[in-house]
């Protein structure tokens, strides 16, 4: 691990917490988050959770719910409803709800109660401070969570393509249709890469508009026809990571890859879509034995 790029991802970190506790008021913008820290915005998402140990919105969540336990004993003079809405609940029952889920007793009672309570242990120790003070932490990536990952340079890449929009687990239509075309017109060979990428991170943009393409590689002679699109994966520096298990869990190998292990390397990732390179036939192979080969694209040296 290089402690120079460790040092240098925590401190950007450290100042998107600090803006995060500063405008808890406000809804987070993740591009403007991703600007305070000088990330990627299209990655940032996942380094935020590889280094906190839970996604934005939960982070904003949960300081707002123990900010909302501080108020409840010392601000007598407000009422639980508005408390209930300064946290960002529009009715008094759903906040109820989360803060039960959270606490394990009522806003009601805590108030009452004179004992303690204790929020849930967040790996990376971080908790709402009433006194505003945040001066440093210890991201979750450098307690021991390794990786057999590696980088390598990957030549540029031409594939034919089917988009697909709407949830990722919903995209096998795209892959009938673009399998069909192929094998109708002898493209498919055992030398054939199937390849998935995935525009968008599900925990930011609506499930109904998340973009996937389903592609294969082609040589150069092969032409768009119809719904059938052609595009270049560029060459690259690419951090790699071989995943073994059901396709379910690519979003958390993304996470841990681009959260955890590559601050480490003293690399900065490329804005663009992470790449899934399939090795097994879902069809022949059982899903704990599939074998994934995420790719994430990183800017030069």
């Amino acid at each position: 691990m290089r402690d120079a790029t460790k040092r240098d991802y925590a401190a950007r970190m450290l100042r998107v917490l600090i803006h995060i506790q500063e405008n808890l008021e406000e809804d987070p913008d993740l591009d403007e988050l991703a600007r305070v820290a000088c990330f990627s915005p299209f990655h940032f998402h996942r380094i935020f959770k590889g280094m906190v140990g839970e996604t934005v919105r939960q982070h904003v969540r949960r300081l707002r719910l123990e900010r909302a336990a501080f108020y409840l004993r010392r601000t007598p003079d407000f009422s639980v409803t508005e408390i209930a809405f300064q946290a960002g609940y529009e009715t008094l029952e759903s906040f109820s709800r989360a803060f039960y889920g959270m606490f394990k007793i009522t806003p009601s009672r805590w108030r009452a109660w004179r004992g303690a309570i204790f929020p849930r242990y967040i790996p990376a120790e971080l908790y709402y401070n009433p006194l505003g003070h945040l001066t440093g932490f210890e991201p979750i990536l450098y307690k021991g969570d390794e990786m057999d990952a590696k980088i390598m340079k990957i030549p540029a890449r031409r594939v034919a393509f089917v988009r697909h929009v709407g949830p990722y687990h919903k995209c096998q239509p795209a892959w009938e249709k673009l399998c069909k075309w192929a094998e109708s017109k002898g493209f498919l060979t055992p030398e054939t890469l199937f390849i998935g990428l995935s525009h968008d991170d599900p925990e930011i943009t609506p499930i109904e508009k998340l973009r996937y393409d389903a592609c294969i590689t082609v040589g150069l002679e092969i032409a768009p026809e119809e719904e059938i699109g052609v595009q270049e994966i560029p060459e690259g520096d690419y951090a790699l990571y071989l995943q073994t298990g059901p396709l379910e869990l690519i979003p958390e190998g993304f996470g841990r890859l681009v959260g955890k292990w590559l601050p480490t390397q003293g690399r900065e990732i490329k804005p663009g879509p992470c790449v899934e390179v399939y090795l097994d036939d879902p069809d022949q192979v059982p899903p704990k034995d599939l074998r994934i080969e995420l790719q994430v694209p990183l800017e030069p040296k």
